[in-house]
């Protein structure tokens, strides 16, 4: 694996800083059963890390005094984590909306048999991996049958009211096959609707287009194909000072499986503490937050280019 931090970490990227904070990522641990090419986070089935039920009390306590609007649970395979649900009855008893990150295929694995019911119960809002409608693009980047296993559990939601009742969101995310932009999330979505519709009567909420970062997996995959330096240059070069303006660490923090607080999902792949220092989500508070400088490095070109990217798709 290439060392992607030492490419990125000298930048001429605009400075940037926050706002009102609205939402913490929680990566609530690195296993997944899954190992995809895009992936930023190298997760994997041999990963280890995984949040401690202390840390997920200490991320609680934050997210009910601070009054947080969203809590984005994400991983790895966030529903592997043996406290998942306990996360998810605690905050929910105080309205706080959950967001759950979901590769589709966790649902088919053992013991996992009751979490559609589960997400129901609680109102969650799926946020769904379906990096292509074709199957053969979904195979070769996440893996052989992932197409096949996805399109079954998509039923399965839809059968519980997923994608089809007002309070139960379900949400798609496209990934580019490679380094490249993605293209317009209006015109998209538009596609997966109809193909899925006509295909497999599967129906959806939104779907949200995000950019490969060229960080970990991805970026050494590029490295490898001596590919980097001009993926790069497209993403400089797509530069948008509207996406800018719009960044979704502007209102969001993103906590590791340790409790240590970063400005977003990618700088804590990258180990770039918030403000250059490691700090643990009990010495934070969403005043100390407001208006403070975001680190960046190249790869926050990754969410400026074109539409912009966030977790939530384009940012324009």
């Amino acid at each position: 694996m290439h060392k992607i931090y030492p490419l990125i970490k000298n930048t001429n990227f605009p400075s940037i800083r926050r706002s009102c904070l609205k939402t913490i990522q929680v990566n609530l641990g690195y296993k997944c059963n899954q190992s995809c090419l895009h992936c930023h986070v190298n997760a994997g089935p041999k990963r280890r890390e995984m949040m401690d039920k202390k840390t997920i009390d200490n991320v609680i306590d934050f997210a009910i005094n601070n009054k947080i609007e969203s809590v984005d649970l994400t991983g790895g395979a966030p529903e592997i984590n043996k406290y998942f649900k306990y996360m998810v009855n605690e905050l929910r008893k105080h309205d706080i909306h959950i967001i759950d990150r979901c590769n589709l295929t966790i649902l088919n694995e053992d013991g996992m048999e009751d979490l559609p019911s589960f997400f129901v119960k609680h109102k969650i809002e799926i946020i769904a991996s379906l990096p292509c409608y074709i199957k053969k693009n979904v195979d070769r980047q996440r893996g052989k049958g992932v197409f096949d296993e996805s399109i079954n559990i998509l039923r399965l939601l839809n059968n519980i009211g997923y994608g089809v009742e007002k309070d139960l969101i379900l949400n798609l995310v496209y990934n580019p096959q490679g380094p490249v932009l993605p293209p317009s999330q209006i015109e998209l979505e538009k596609e997966y609707k109809s193909y899925l519709r006509k295909s497999f009567d599967i129906e959806f909420n939104n779907l949200f287009t995000i950019t490969n970062m060229p960080i970990n997996r991805f970026g050494s995959t590029l490295v490898s194909q001596d590919k980097f330096k001009s993926y790069m240059t497209l993403l400089k070069s797509s530069f948008s000072e509207k996406a800018k303006e719009n960044v979704m660490c502007k209102e969001l923090i993103s906590i590791d499986y340790n409790g240590n607080v970063f400005d977003c999902d990618f700088n804590q792949m990258l180990k770039m503490n918030l403000s250059g220092k490691e700090t643990h989500i009990t010495k934070m508070t969403k005043k100390y937050l407001h208006n403070r400088e975001i680190s960046t490095g190249d790869h926050c070109y990754g969410c400026t280019a074109g539409s912009g990217s966030s977790c939530g798709g384009t940012t324009i």
